[in-house]
């Protein structure tokens, strides 16, 4: 029997340090999650195993999940289960920057090889430029995932350093000059964990433990690599193959090494709704950092992209702040209004199936555009996931 919405009510988060540095936002339409669980079904009918959703307005909690965790039991996903978040990863990564730029540590428009001396071939790229995706920096699970099984399966149990990630990078010609247009890169968030380690002297799970982790009682998040398994209870995560028809692939087992500090963290919607209302707040960094984290640019039809985190602009006029997260078995989907008084996080245990992401991006409307969303024809454009293999058109 698959859950239902559950409707709960939790005592808000303690004032913030510092206030969000823009103007404060209109009042959002009320949330939908009548709709927001239509959506649920929508990309189970289409051939995730299960979804589910947590969004948190106001204080005033909503549960909603449709399917399965594990296709052999056919256990009901929960909003208790842990999974991979993929690339919501870079925020965390980037937050950890933006924290050692308020300690003095590091400067967002210094070279990279300022701090990592001889590791990139053009001292013209900066902090920022990796941050936001304008380093040029080839993306290599490019070229790692041209064939979305085999080539999940021939680096499954492996373990890489962040250079040799690097290498396979820079074997390739890079796709912009240095702080040019937008380019989403897995490598530029490799870059982002070689720059931690080097400046903290401490490895990215300790440095997102001891800075985000335990300050905010996040009890679901983890980083364990090289490990494969998911601490605790979790739900399993099935990759869609590219051959129409094939058997999904139980992808739950990983070292995620290929991504590391762009995409193996472990965590629950809970922790990821309390993660960006906190970012929001200002509770994590100072208000010039987030200032700095929320300079935009433009990153294709309705986002843009700041400092290891997106905005997606809605049909309703609404802004949303977060990040989109692909791991082979899992898409994630963690967003903020502007205040962070409104967040959703939500799940489908799929990934490579464009048909499955689109759907999933319609959470963000009924969450936060409400039922106008939800009843009329959406004119968005279709669009393929970019955090794992951002170069292969798969469609």
């Amino acid at each position: 029997m698959f859950a239902g919405a559950a409707l709960l009510s939790l005592l808000p988060l303690p004032a913030h340090a510092a206030p969000h540095p823009a103007a404060p936002a209109a009042a959002l339409p009320k949330p939908d999650p009548t709709g927001l669980k239509g959506v649920l079904r929508a990309a189970v009918s289409q051939g995730a195993p299960g979804a589910m959703a947590r969004l948190d307005d106001h204080g005033t909690l909503y549960h909603l999940t449709v399917g399965t965790s594990d296709r052999r039991t056919k256990k009901a996903i929960s909003n208790a289960d842990r999974f991979r978040i993929g690339s919501v990863t870079k925020t965390f990564s980037a937050v950890v920057l933006l924290q050692l730029v308020d300690e003095g540590k590091l400067a967002l428009d210094a070279p990279v090889n300022r701090y990592l001396p001889g590791l990139l071939p053009d001292s013209r790229i900066t902090v920022r430029h990796v941050l936001s995706h304008r380093s040029g920096l080839y993306d290599y699970s490019n070229e790692m995932f041209a064939r979305s099984v085999s080539g999940f399966e021939a680096v499954r149990t492996k373990v890489f350093t962040y250079r040799q990630l690097v290498a396979r990078s820079l074997s390739h010609p890079r796709t912009t000059a240095p702080g040019g247009a937008y380019s989403y890169s897995n490598t530029n968030f490799v870059v982002a964990g070689l720059l931690i380690e080097k400046l903290t002297g401490h490895s990215v799970g300790t440095e997102y433990r001891r800075r985000i982790i335990d300050p905010l009682k996040l009890r679901d998040t983890f980083y364990v690599h090289p490990d494969t398994a998911i601490p605790g209870r979790h739900t399993r995560g099935y990759l869609t193959p590219g051959t129409p028809g094939a058997a999904l692939v139980d992808a739950t087992k990983q070292t995620t090494s290929w991504a590391q500090s762009a995409g193996a963290l472990i965590s629950s919607t809970k922790d990821l709704d309390v993660f960006l209302s906190a970012l929001l707040r200002g509770r994590l960094t100072s208000a010039d950092a987030l200032t700095q984290m929320t300079r935009w640019v433009p990153a294709g039809g309705t986002q843009s992209y700041g400092l290891g985190l997106r905005r997606r602009d809605l049909s309703c006029g609404v802004s949303v702040y977060g990040h989109t997260g692909a791991v082979q078995g899992y898409y994630t989907y963690a967003f903020a209004s502007k205040d962070g008084k409104r967040s959703l996080a939500a799940l489908a245990n799929a990934s490579n199936s464009t048909t499955v992401h689109n759907t999933m991006l319609r959470t963000l409307e009924s969450a936060f555009c409400g039922k106008s969303a939800s009843t009329r024809e959406l004119k968005t454009p279709y669009e393929r996931s970019e955090d794992v293999a951002p170069g292969v058109v798969r469609d």
